[in-house]
């Protein structure tokens, strides 16, 4: 079946990073576009970052651009946002998505679970 498991996150200081990996199973993942979303406590769900299929383009939400790297790694079935200059704001539970078809980045065919970022000093 599939599944979309999400790793790596925890507590960082402010100014830090984090690197989160997301293994994905059960779906042809190099024809799917990725996505990173967040919940923040006490608010909904923020689109993040998005990565086409073949890695060409990435998009990102204006609270993260130039401070957060999606990348992916289709012979491993995997995608990554790396996170830097990390801001108590960034926390949050972090999805990742996958969908199959246009819109690319909205209407998500499959959802991870999450992973919890923290960021405080």
């Amino acid at each position: 079946q599939v599944q979309l498991v999400e790793s790596g996150g925890g507590l960082a200081q402010p100014g830090g990073s984090l690197r989160l990996s997301c293994a994905a199973s059960g779906f042809t993942f190099s024809s799917y576009a990725m996505s990173w979303a967040r919940r923040a406590p006490g608010k909904g769900l923020e689109w993040v970052s998005g990565i086409y299929s073949d890695g060409s383009d990435t998009y990102y939400a204006d609270s993260v651009k130039g401070r957060f790297t999606i990348s992916r790694d289709n012979a491993k079935n995997t995608v990554y946002l790396q996170m830097n200059s990390l801001k108590p704001e960034d926390t949050a539970l972090y999805y990742c998505a996958a969908k199959g078809r246009l819109p690319w980045f909205d209407g998500m065919d499959y959802w991870g679970n999450g992973t919890l970022v923290t960021v405080s000093s």
